[in-house]
This record gives C-alpha cells, structure tokens and sequence, in this order.
C-alpha cells in the first residue's frame, strides 16, 4: 500500500469513527505515528480532502494547532450540482480519474456508470479533437453528463 493511500485511510477511520463526521489531527503526531514526514500530510490532505470531494478542511497553527476535517454530507442531486461548479474550464485525464472514483465511493454514480464515462473521455475517443482543445472538451462533456443524471 502506498504511503498516501494510508494516510487517507487513517484519515477516514477517524472520520468514520466520529459521531459528527470530523477528524482533528496534530499533523506532526500523524507523521510520527505513520513514519513519514508532515508535507505528506499536507500533500494527501490537499489533493484527497477538497471542498469538491465533500469535505471541509480548517486549520490552527501554532504549538497547540491542528487541522480539522469535516465530512460534509449532501444528497445526491446536491453533491451533483457542487461538483459540476467545482470542476472549472478543463479537466486532464488524471483529474477525470480522480473525480469518477471519488462520486464512486461517495455513491454519486455506480461502477458502471464511472466506467462509460471513463470511456467516453478517454484518449482513443479524444485523439480526433486538437490537444489543446481535450482538456476543455472533457470538463464541458462530463458536467454534461452529470447534469443528466439529476
């Protein structure tokens, strides 16, 4: 297993663990406890724990700081219409990756819908529009569907 993927992992069994879906971590106790070093907290909770992912992140500097993580939970049709405004103007391959397996486990879309639309804006479909133009087609395409599936 990967370095990032315990961290996260650790990270979501204190969420899990939570009545009110927050984890507080001392990101330095963190590190200690995994063998590694703060920016790799800092790192995985930049990229795995964003506002687009559902979650909200707050933190406290200082000898007595922390950062907190909240798990923000949203019906379906909400989650949906956040991360349509979430996404932006374009969207390269590895963040249609990311964004598909995260509304996977949040239950935002089925394995098999996460599979059509991987399909759908993969290399092969794309060779045809200019390189320039993929990463705008991509995001324009999968907000498209996602709107349809409200």
């Amino acid at each position: 297993m990967r370095l990032s993927d315990l961290i996260t992992e650790t990270i979501m069994e204190m969420l899990e663990k939570s009545d009110e879906n927050t984890a507080e971590i001392q990101r330095n106790d963190l590190a200690m406890n995994l063998g590694c070093v703060p920016s790799q907290i800092n790192y995985v909770i930049s990229s795995r724990f964003t506002p687009e992912q559902g979650y909200i992140v707050e933190s406290r500097r200082g000898g007595g700081g922390y950062i907190r993580i909240t798990r923000v939970r949203l019906d379906r049709s909400s989650a949906i219409m956040h991360i349509v405004n979430s996404i932006g103007d374009s969207l390269n391959p590895l963040d249609v990756r990311v964004l598909i397996d995260n509304c996977i486990s949040s239950q935002i879309i089925d394995e098999q819908t996460g599979k059509i639309i991987s399909s759908c804006l993969s290399q092969p479909v794309l060779r045809e529009i200019p390189p320039q133009y993929r990463d705008h087609y991509r995001a324009a395409l999968i907000k498209q569907v996602l709107i349809s599936l409200l």
